[in-house]
């Protein structure tokens, strides 16, 4: 190119000036960014957990407290498409389908059209359908979810294995023409709680957030996790069976988690995806609690922490190396299962066993909760059988506790009882 052509070609248009809207954007568009960190996060991984296993989940929380945002993070964190359905701004029609006439009604019958959104998430096989607002949905449109959330099922379009559904709700107080949950959509959903944490707002607003993981499975371990489950729920309800189907009596707690048959085989699943991934005790709690309700899920909670105590025989088996559960809780439900043991067939190598599990118990733990056991074991005692020696180190502690305990009661009996005095 010559020096004149140089001269003579056209000049690229010069970019426009930025406006202050773009500046705007540009200002927004760095408040928006931010980034995510593994960490721990009782809320996330419960969540986590319950969309692993394919169960639908409602998260009830106060308006503002940061549903959505944490719906939309860990549609972002598991790459699954994100579709709201505002449930209170729909037809019943749109959940059970629209009838449309087809071309031989008489044959064919009249076929129940799905809406848009349903077309589109089985047309991607994956992703995040998250029902928001759904506690001001009213009656008819809660009827009309109740094939959407147990069956996948909108209209005549069966959604694909890879949807899995969140939904959301304030409580009725505070939503805006709220209305109770059906007794029968509750029941199909595991109720988590969503509350905020200071240092996770903090770190939040600071541009870091908590990031949401699928729960680790150990493929070795499913097996094992599975027949867990199925015996610790089994035989659970099978010691209290007033506890497989109670409808609570009042309309808001059925709007909740509570028993039924179909909740406790939520509890079930919940509890082999906890044991295969090693959650927390806590976060199982929450999904436990949240599926089956309180009080059914306190118990059967307990009923784990039985379980997992020590076989009585192993720890009579080898007394010096005995491991002892920590908790103190624990520790007195094992010893107390020894002292059984013993009492179900007593010989004397046996309650000498029994005698030397408590001195392990005492070398490893507090004094205090010996005192039961100890005398417990000590009534199993025969005429003729000798008392062993490393019974005497039992004997000053539980001695020392039982004085104790009688001080306690007698200044408890000769305290002075003040009544008031007249008031002035």
């Amino acid at each position: 190119m010559t020096p004149s052509t140089l001269l003579t070609a056209p000049l690229a248009p010069a970019a426009p000036p930025a406006t202050e809207l773009d500046v705007a954007q540009g200002l927004l568009t760095l408040l928006r960014t931010s980034s995510t960190e593994p960490r721990s996060d009782e809320q996330l991984d419960a969540l986590a957990l319950a969309v692993a296993a394919d169960l639908p989940v409602l998260l009830w929380g106060e308006p503002g407290i940061g549903k959505t945002a944490a719906l939309t993070q860990l549609a972002a964190s598991l790459d699954l498409p994100l579709t709201t359905v505002i449930a209170s701004v729909h037809e019943p029609t749109d959940f059970s389908g629209l009838p449309i006439v087809g071309d031989d009604p008489a044959v064919r019958g009249v076929p129940m059209a799905p809406p848009q959104w349903a077309v589109d998430l089985v047309r991607a096989g994956r992703g995040l359908l998250f029902l928001d607002e759904l506690s001001t949905a009213p009656p008819a449109v809660q009827a009309a979810l109740l094939r959407v959330v147990l069956e996948r099922k909108v209209g005549a379009l069966q959604l694909p294995p890879g949807v899995r559904i969140v939904a959301a709700a304030n409580p009725a107080s505070s939503a805006a023409d709220g209305w109770e949950l059906s007794a029968p959509l509750a029941n199909r959903f595991v109720h988590l709680f969503w509350t905020h944490d200071r240092e996770v707002v903090v770190r939040g607003l600071g541009g870091v957030w908590p990031r949401a993981e699928l729960p680790r499975l150990d493929p070795g371990r499913l097996p094992e996790a599975v027949a867990y489950a199925r015996r610790a729920v089994c035989g659970f309800l099978d010691a209290r069976p007033t506890l497989i189907h109670r409808l609570p009596s009042s309309e808001t707690r059925r709007g909740g988690a509570w028993p039924s048959p179909r909740s406790w085989e939520a509890a079930l699943t919940l509890l082999a995806f906890g044991t295969a991934a090693d959650v927390s005790r806590d976060v199982l709690a929450l999904l436990i609690r949240g599926t089956v309700g309180d009080g059914p899920g306190l118990e059967l909670l307990a009923h784990l922490d039985r379980m997992d105590l020590p076989d009585p025989e192993a720890l009579m088996a080898q007394p010096p190396t005995a491991e002892l559960p920590v908790r103190g809780d624990l520790r007195q439900a094992a010893l107390e299962a020894v002292v059984a043991a013993v009492g179900a067939r007593p010989g004397r190598e046996r309650w000498e066993a029994g005698w030397a599990v408590l001195v392990r118990a005492l070398d490893s733990g507090a004094p205090d909760l010996l005192v039961a056991p100890a005398a417990a074991l000590a009534a199993l005692r025969h005429d003729d059988w000798e008392v062993p020696p490393n019974v005497e180190r039992l004997t000053a502690v539980i001695g020392l506790a039982r004085r104790a305990d009688r001080s306690v009661d007698r200044a408890t009996v000769t305290s002075p009882v003040r009544t008031p005095g007249p008031r002035r």
